[in-house]
C-alpha cells in the first residue's frame, strides 16, 4: 500500500513518455518548452502545496506513501506537479496536431468571460472556504491576464483538451482522494472547501488542475514560440 501514490504518478506518465518518441507525435522534440514550462509552474504550485499543507487545508495518508519527503511534503506529491503535467500537455501536443488551427478568437472570449465571471462570484459567495476562493480568484485572474493582457489565440483548444482530460482526471484523482480505496490518498479539511463533490473529488480540484494545466500550457507555448524564433533567426 505504500506504493499507491507513487504508482498512481508512475502510470500517469508512462504511456505518454513512450509514446512521445512516435514519429507522428514526436512531442520529444519540443522537450526543450517542456521542461522550462513544468518546473516554474512546479515551483509556484509546490509551494502552495507547502502552504496549504502547513494550514491543515489538506494532508497525506501516511499508508499510501514511501514516506520519502521534500519541503516537508510527500516525495509523491512533489512528483504529482511533473507526472500530471507531462500527461496532459504530451495531450495537448498531440490533439493540437488535429484541432483546426483557427484562432475561435470570439468563442474563447465569451467562454473565458463566462467563466470568469463563475469563479468570481463563486469565489465572493464562498469567501470563507480557503481552497476555494484561492483556487477561484487565482484561476479568475490567470484568465484574464492570458486572454486579454497576452491575448493568446488558443484557448479554445485549451478547453477542448482540458473536457477531454476531465476523463483520466476523474480517475486518478478520484483514487487519490479515496474512490475505490479504505481512505483517501489525500484527505480535504472540510471547512476549507465548498462541500460538492464529484464521486470523492472535491469539485475545486477540477478548477486547482486547470489552472495547474493552464500555466503550465501557456508557458509550453512561451518557450516553444521562443524556441522557433531562435531556429528561424
Amino acid at each position: 500500500m505504500e506504493y499507491t501514490y507513487l504508482l498512481i504518478n508512475f502510470f500517469t506518465i508512462i504511456i505518454p513518455f513512450v509514446f512521445s518518441f512516435h514519429p507522428k507525435l514526436r512531442f520529444y522534440k519540443t522537450w526543450n518548452a517542456f521542461f522550462p514550462a513544468v518546473f516554474i509552474t512546479a515551483v509556484i504550485f509546490i509551494g502552495w502545496d507547502v502552504w496549504f499543507t502547513h494550514l491543515g487545508v489538506w494532508g497525506f495518508n501516511p499508508c499510501y506513501l514511501t514516506g520519502l519527503q521534500i519541503f516537508n511534503l510527500p516525495v509523491e506529491e512533489v512528483l504529482f506537479f511533473f507526472c500530471i503535467p507531462y500527461a496532459c500537455v504530451f495531450t495537448y501536443h498531440c490533439l493540437g496536431l488535429f484541432l483546426p488551427e483557427k484562432s475561435f478568437d470570439y468563442r474563447q472570449r465569451m467562454i473565458t468571460l463566462v467563466l470568469t465571471i463563475i469563479l468570481i462570484v463563486m469565489a465572493v459567495l464562498f469567501y470563507e472556504h480557503l481552497y476555494t476562493a484561492v483556487t477561484f480568484i487565482s484561476l479568475s485572474i490567470m484568465l484574464l491576464l492570458i486572454m486579454w493582457i497576452a491575448k493568446v489565440n488558443w484557448l479554445t483548444k485549451f478547453y477542448i483538451v482540458y473536457a477531454v482530460l476531465l476523463i483520466p482526471f476523474l480517475i486518478v484523482n478520484g483514487t487519490l482522494t479515496g474512490t475505490g480505496l479504505a481512505e483517501p490518498v489525500v484527505w480535504y479539511n472540510q471547512t476549507e472547501i465548498m462541500g460538492l463533490r464529484i464521486l470523492t473529488i472535491p469539485i475545486e480540484d477540477v478548477f486547482y488542475g486547470l489552472e495547474l494545466i493552464l500555466m503550465n500550457v501557456v508557458l509550453y507555448e512561451i518557450f516553444k514560440s521562443r524556441s522557433s524564433k531562435n531556429i528561424f533567426a
